[in-house]
């Protein structure tokens, strides 16, 4: 068994796909939208073969997305390497993004660093 594809609900589906494509190489499909409910979503591939469905729809409730909170706490990506971690955290902090930790050494062994992102939403970014 695996996991199929893990989906989240955003504000600005565009600048989800933007950040998604432009900064994890991720592979966007051309997008779909239901006329009748104008609900949007697009699937964004990854290398590995893990998809990511960023959707929207009218009338959406944005609750506040407090870091120390239950349910699903970030969405990790594997870069390859400790350079790598490295390089894309400073290209984020550099653009503006939120760095909430590292890059560094966990107590459990995983070099990594975590970003706010699509509208208060974590990203860890991980060898």
């Amino acid at each position: 068994m695996k996991i199929e594809h893990i989906a989240m609900y955003v504000n600005d589906l565009e600048a989800a796909k933007t950040f998604f494509t432009e900064y994890l190489d991720g592979k966007s499909n051309d997008g779909y939208q239901n006329p009748k409910t104008n609900f949007r979503s697009y699937f964004i591939s990854f290398e590995d073969g893990a998809r990511l469905e960023i959707m929207n729809k009218p009338s959406m409730h944005d609750l506040g997305k407090d870091l120390n909170r239950t349910g699903y706490a970030h969405i990790a990506f594997s870069v390859g390497s400790k350079e790598k971690v490295d390089e894309l955290t400073d290209k984020l902090k550099n653009n503006g993004y939120q760095i909430v930790s590292g890059p560094r050494t966990t107590g459990d062994g995983y070099y990594e660093s975590c970003i706010v992102v699509i509208e208060g939403n974590q990203i860890e970014i991980t060898i």
